[in-house]
């Protein structure tokens, strides 16, 4: 039997779980049952609760929004005809009006592991709103796509708050939704009345691709585990002028930009030794996005060992080196960024001033890795409570 994923679990008991309760939801495409049966479909059909509304997070409650960044707006979802309230837009936060007609929200998105990956961030501003409205969540569990043991990177600074980074955890956090909704609750006082469906089958050495699940595209530009493996240090690269990679067939596995030439970058990220990857000199042009119809050099990253590649040294590595090799032409990305208009966005992408400092400073990145290590070793002891698995 492979993994079974929470809302399986909710739907058996839903009963006892839901009594009948008006019910929103938070889904999106990748909300799916292990028959591909949409959770909103299977929600409706359910006796024991009414579902009467949805709610759509980042790129929209159907996947509809391709491109990063693009609003939604209210509409009445074409398929179950219920009415679909956005929760990226003018607001990101699910409001008294949202909530009237509801008693219990459900929170069943599938995340990506990262701190940047906006889905955690709608959940902590769906039980900040349940706690201030008075309504119960249940958050429908899933898997860590990227496993739950390896966590790695710096926490947060409060400085760089953002909606890509609310709370002091790494970037890597190795955590699942319902896991990091129990530890955001009563680690920073959210006080929502909080329930958690849990997987069954799931371990904590999982990636994806052992669980037996059908891999549904958590949104437009992480459409495979191989785009998701590299997120955690390539969606750093979104805070500069380079290319990651958005506009073609491989988001986040893609870097580059124009003026660069593709083998003496790949040659001289392969001469960092970073474990578990390989870099390939590659050329593309996206489709949109930074340099949309413009030819750019650059590398495709090849993950040849996954248990000992480190995503988020990585990410810095690759731009650490185009800004070595490039000084007159690298550049940081300038806000706007994700609704935050003074912050660079690296700074809120990294969680921190400091690991942009030190890229422009040359530090070597084995001093990058063991600047974030106590960080680690704190946050592994504070979530030990929280875990389900």
């Amino acid at each position: 039997m492979g993994v079974r994923p929470g809302i399986e679990g909710f739907l058996k008991n839903a009963r006892a779980l839901a009594g009948g309760a008006r019910a929103g939801a938070v889904v999106h495409p990748a909300s799916v049952l292990p028959d591909l049966r949409h959770a909103a479909d299977a929600l409706r059909e359910c006796r024991d609760l009414r579902l009467v509304s949805l709610f759509g997070p980042q790129h929209g409650a159907r996947g509809e929004k391709q491109d990063n960044m693009v609003e939604s707006g209210f509409y009445r979802d074409p398929a179950t005809l219920l009415p679909v309230h956005s929760l990226y837009g003018e607001t990101r936060r699910p409001t008294e009006e949202m909530m009237a007609d509801i008693d219990l929200l459900l929170f069943d998105l599938q995340d990506a592991g990262t701190r940047v990956y906006t889905f955690i961030h709608t959940m902590a501003y769906c039980m900040q709103a349940c706690a201030r409205w008075g309504k119960r969540m249940i958050v429908l569990d899933r898997p860590n796509p990227i496993g739950g043991v390896r966590v790695e990177g710096n926490l947060l600074d409060p400085d760089c708050r953002s909606f890509v980074g609310l709370y002091p955890i790494p970037m890597r956090h190795g955590m699942t939704a319902g896991e990091l909704a129990l530890f955001l609750n009563a680690e920073f006082g959210i006080g929502c009345d909080l329930a958690v469906a849990p997987m069954e089958g799931w371990r904590r050495d999982f990636w994806f691709d052992d669980t037996g699940l059908p891999w549904v595209l958590p949104s437009p530009n992480l459409p495979t585990l191989d785009s998701a493996t590299v997120y955690p240090g390539t969606v750093l690269v979104e805070g500069t002028l380079l290319s990651e990679g958005r506009g073609t067939t491989r988001p986040f596995e893609l870097v580059g930009a124009p003026f660069i030439d593709s083998r003496d970058y790949a040659e001289a990220l392969d001469r960092l030794g970073l474990g578990g990857v390989r870099f390939r000199p590659a050329h593309f042009e996206p489709t949109f996005q930074k340099w949309a119809g413009e030819m750019c050099g650059g590398i495709q990253i090849h993950v040849s060992d996954r248990e000992a590649f480190e995503p988020y040294l990585t990410g810095i590595a690759v731009i650490a080196a185009a800004r070595s090799l490039y000084p007159d032409r690298f550049a940081w990305r300038q806000p706007p960024y994700e609704y935050e208009y003074e912050k660079l966005p690296i700074e809120i992408l990294c969680g921190s001033r400091r690991i942009p400092e030190m890229i422009g400073k040359g530090t070597p990145i084995e001093a990058m890795r063991r600047s974030w290590q106590a960080d680690v070793e704190r946050f592994l002891r504070l979530r030990e409570p929280y875990l389900l698995y």
